[in-house]
């Protein structure tokens, strides 16, 4: 293969963040400012750095934003208060509980004691109903929404390609194989897993391949097919002694193993990462809009 095209996340995030600017800008001159709440519950450091940036962002355009704060300590019932309050103020359209929470705590309660109108993770049983059924008034979470934009972005056909998704979380997954398989997008899919007989195999029948699952450098070079396009979603520290930190990143991929029999391929970081937050604005903005309507 020649050298594959490296799928720049930071510049395709970039534009979506300029449209999501003049977008809001837009609003605002209706007198509609978008409003995200973002709660977090304990001291994660990682959901600490997570939190701040979507906070640092919406000050980027111009949008309201809350960050509440809990106690490692804070009840279920403590919680879904403040969610139920956040529910019903009118200068907040979308709301956010940073995962994971603390082991007391039940997630999947709290997700669907969001009001799904302001469910900007997209991650509530209406929200993940819509997606489905391709109802363009539903949220669809922000990883697999970013990494349709990073397909797009890279001139990848979509249209009757074979797509391999390694992985079947409801965060990315599952999501990201119903996009693919939409009418819009038009592949045939395949959601490999753990469970799945020779991963190897099922991933070299793709044209497309998104990896999801977690476990660094996974994915081999003879795992893909050459001229395939690679999606690496995966975002694992690895120790590493010469590095200041002590640690990389490194994605779900071999990326120095894979990258040579790619046509196009993500980078961790800098491929799928920085979509995210792009594509949570941009739910935000779609919120604000339907709410104010």
């Amino acid at each position: 293969m020649d050298t594959p095209k490296v799928i720049d996340g930071k510049a395709v995030a970039a534009q979506v963040l300029e449209e999501c600017l003049s977008e809001a800008e837009a609003l605002k001159a209706k007198g509609v400012t978008p409003g995200l709440a973002v709660v977090l519950v304990g001291e994660d450091p990682a959901s600490q750095v997570y939190v701040g940036s979507k906070v640092k962002k919406c000050g980027e355009l111009g949008f309201h934003s809350e960050k509440i704060t809990l106690p490692a300590e804070t009840s279920q019932e403590e919680l879904l208060a403040v969610v139920q309050k956040l529910n019903a103020d009118p200068m907040i359209h979308g709301i956010l509980v940073q995962s994971p929470p603390p082991p007391h705590i039940d997630e999947e309660a709290v997700v669907r004691a969001i009001d799904p109108r302001k469910d900007v993770d997209g991650f509530h049983p209406e929200n993940v109903a819509k997606l489905a059924l391709e109802d363009p008034t539903g949220f669809v979470p922000c990883t697999p929404a970013g990494c349709i934009k990073l397909l797009e972005a890279s001139g990848t056909q979509t249209n009757g390609a074979e797509a391999v998704v390694i992985g079947r979380s409801m965060i990315v997954g599952k999501p990201m194989a119903l996009l693919l398989v939409s009418k819009k997008s038009n592949a045939t899919v395949t959601i490999a897993h753990s469970r799945s007989k020779d991963l190897a195999a099922i991933s070299r029948r793709a044209d497309i391949v998104v990896a999801a699952v977690g476990r660094p450098e996974m994915v081999k070079a003879d795992w893909i097919k050459p001229g395939a396009v690679v999606i690496d979603v995966g975002i694992n520290r690895i120790e590493d002694a010469s590095r200041k930190s002590g640690y990389r990143l490194v994605g779900d991929v071999d990326y120095n193993e894979v990258a040579p029999r790619c046509s196009a391929i993500t980078p961790v970081p800098g491929g799928v990462g920085p979509m995210t937050i792009a594509m949570l604005m941009k739910n935000t903005l779609q919120a604000a809009r339907q709410l104010s309507c």
